[in-house]
């Protein structure tokens, strides 16, 4: 009976949990008490609600105002009801020509309220706390508070037409995604920080302990482990950039963890730790050579319960990275030279470690903090199944204008072969094809092997050609491998069946002069 009774006060919680908080206040006190500090920001200017899209017009027109010298605001681009997305350039002008290049977003889910406030109180401490002043001396950063600007209007994870826009990262199918892309790889960002808010409290934490538990930790960090990353760049933003931020989380008393979620396997209850997925920020930003962080905080559908901790658990993160890319910055850039220099692989298949661990978790029944023994599927630590040589170049056919454009918004250049061309390539044949029934993402997924034939062709004049010598290369081998689980193939961004071969094609030799 006391299960039961636990359930039906979960799920009641639960479903009301946009007007009102699931988490009781012996929880909050006990766990999650607020700090004492002061935040200048629409939200904290009143009891209820959250920064509205006017409210964050004004306030960003008003820093701008007072702090011409420093900020700047243009529009990247209009959500899918017609709203300009703003994005904020704070760059101070001196004779530093070598300045790292940070881009922060938030809002990208636009349930996760307290990420667009924590990048609001991110802009107003950047200009009018003296204590951080100093960081655009050494950067120049670029900020998209409220990336989601419909699905936030009504609180709501997606993009007006259903779709979730960290699910598109590479497909790119999304009139936001392409705005935001677009702005990111014209930036050429060396650090990119994506801000979050997680859930605490999950359906399927209510089956474990004896009367279900709730995350404890105030802030997760998502950064990847895609082999397409090279090594260096993945341990390098995980030793000095994580690193660094979670001794400042521990000054403070608030808890961390690298991001785990919950999935099912086998009919047990699992955690995914890490990322190794391009359809998400944390490695589609990765791939350009970039250190990269998605940092999730404990917000989602807990109302404004310990609001101003969450603000805080944000912004001292993104403080964190900022003084150390500003501390780091010869050897940041030095590090992404690199990775760039690398020349690695691609990696095309890829399974994740998988082994038992104990995570920090809140008992509810006890209101204690508990170790539980739970289950790791962990993308930091992946095996490679199959890897492919690295080819000099890809060519892809000029009709295939949805491949290039793509190519083209995620920061790669493509040319064109100017006469036609007899060139030996390797060429895919699809031997084995299966295509999803339902729908993920507006698209049924594919799933394919392919034979790899060396060929001889006349390429016509146009043919489109992505060098592998390019500083944004990886992510051209994660999305054109096509059993990569994210590629174009995959997404449908290339339609296939079996039998065919595929409009793209590995150049291995340097002869196409």
């Amino acid at each position: 009976m006391k299960r039961i009774a636990f359930l039906l006060t979960f799920f009641i919680g639960y479903a009301c949990s946009a007007q009102m908080s699931p988490q009781s206040k012996k929880v909050t006190e006990k766990f999650f008490p607020e700090p004492d500090i002061t935040i200048n920001t629409p939200a904290f200017d009143k009891k209820k609600g959250y920064t509205s899209y006017e409210e964050l017009l004004v306030f960003l027109n008003k820093k701008m105002n007072n702090h011409k010298d420093l900020m700047s605001i243009s529009f990247i681009g209009t959500s899918q009801k017609g709203k300009e997305i703003p994005m904020v350039h704070l760059h101070k002008k001196n004779d530093n020509p070598n300045k790292v290049k940070v881009w922060i977003q938030g809002g990208l889910h636009g349930n996760e309220m307290g990420s667009t406030e924590s990048v609001l109180y991110l802009i107003d401490q950047i200009l009018n706390n003296s204590e951080y002043s100093y960081l655009l001396d050494k950067l120049e950063i670029k900020m998209v508070p409220m990336a989601n600007i419909d699905g936030y209007e009504k609180e709501d994870r997606y993009a007006a037409n259903g779709l979730d826009l960290n699910r598109d990262q590479t497909k790119l199918n999304i009139q936001e995604s392409i705005f935001l892309k677009q702005a990111f790889s014209d930036f050429g960002a060396e650090v990119a920080l994506d801000l979050h808010e997680y859930k605490p409290y999950r359906k399927d934490y209510t089956f474990m302990s004896t009367y279900g538990i709730s995350s404890i930790y105030d802030a997760m960090f998502l950064y990847s482990g895609n082999l397409n990353v090279p090594e260096s760049l993945r341990k390098y933003t995980k030793e000095r950039f994580v690193s660094n931020a979670e001794k400042v989380l521990d000054e403070h008393g608030l808890r961390h963890h690298a991001y785990m979620s919950t999935t099912k396997h086998l009919g047990e209850i699992h955690f995914n730790q890490g990322s190794e997925s391009s359809r998400s920020s944390a490695t589609s930003y990765a791939l350009t050579n970039c250190v990269s962080s998605l940092i999730e905080i404990r917000g989602v559908a807990i109302g404004r319960t310990s609001f101003k901790r969450r603000i805080q658990s944000a912004f001292l993160i993104s403080i964190s990275y900022l003084k150390t890319a500003y501390d780091n910055s010869e050897e940041l850039k030095s590090e992404i030279a690199k990775a760039e220099a690398a020349k690695i692989n691609a990696a095309v298949k890829t399974k994740r470690e998988v082994y038992k661990d104990s995570i920090r978790t809140i008992d509810l029944d006890k209101n204690e903090e508990i170790k539980l023994e739970v289950t790791i599927r962990d993308a930091l630590q992946l095996n490679l199944l199959l890897e492919r040589t690295r080819p000099y170049a890809y060519l892809i056919l000029a009709e295939q204008k949805a491949i290039i454009d793509r190519l083209k918004i995620l920061g790669l250049e493509v040319s064109t072969l100017e006469e036609e061309k007899q060139l030996e390539v390797e060429s895919y044949t699809i031997t084995e094809y299966e295509r999803e029934a339902e729908k993920y993402e507006g698209v049924n997924r594919q799933t394919v092997n392919t034979e790899i034939k060396l060929k001889n062709i006349l390429f016509p004049k146009g043919t489109a050609i992505v060098l592998m010598d390019q500083s944004n290369a990886n992510m051209v081998m994660e999305v054109l491998e096509p059993e990569v689980k994210n590629s174009f193939v995959t997404f449908e961004v290339i339609e296939t069946e079996k039998g065919a071969e595929l409009p793209i094609y590995r150049l291995i030799k340097t002869d196409l002069h």
